[in-house]
């Protein structure tokens, strides 16, 4: 199970309407690990110029999934691109790169999420990731 729902944003799903901010505020709770490297992205890429900025962190088997889950999710990924102002890149399943928005076209995303790039990230003790 991706998220821990609370009966109340569950009754929101029922109706039919979520609220963004309670939505976000479960995936905080549920995947703290994921939305801290989501946030940490997002204020590293604000505070500079460079196009977009990543995570490197080999992170553990449980933070990893987190990261899947996240990311796996359009749900999940586009509420946290939206609430943090960026675009989610994901290689591997450990690596993310935060761009800024409308980058999507340009050399460095392309570069990213290249099938070259795909493959420079691969290693042995990543495999089963």
């Amino acid at each position: 199970m991706s998220l821990d729902v609370s009966p109340a944003l569950l009754a929101q799903a029922q109706q039919g309407r979520v609220d963004e901010a309670d939505f976000l505020e479960t995936v905080r709770v549920s995947l703290p690990y994921a939305y801290q490297v989501v946030a940490g992205l997002s204020t590293e890429l604000a505070a500079g110029q460079q196009e977009f900025t990543t995570d490197n962190t080999t992170p553990s088997d449980e933070q990893r999934a987190q990261l899947l889950r996240a990311l796996a999710s359009n749900a999940i990924r586009g509420s946290l691109e939206s609430h943090f102002g960026v675009k989610l890149a994901f290689v591997n399943c450990h690596r993310v790169g935060a761009f800024r928005p409308g980058t999507e076209d340009g050399a460095a995303y392309r570069e990213f999420t290249s099938l070259h790039n795909q493959i420079r990230n691969q290693s042995p003790e990543l495999r089963s990731c």
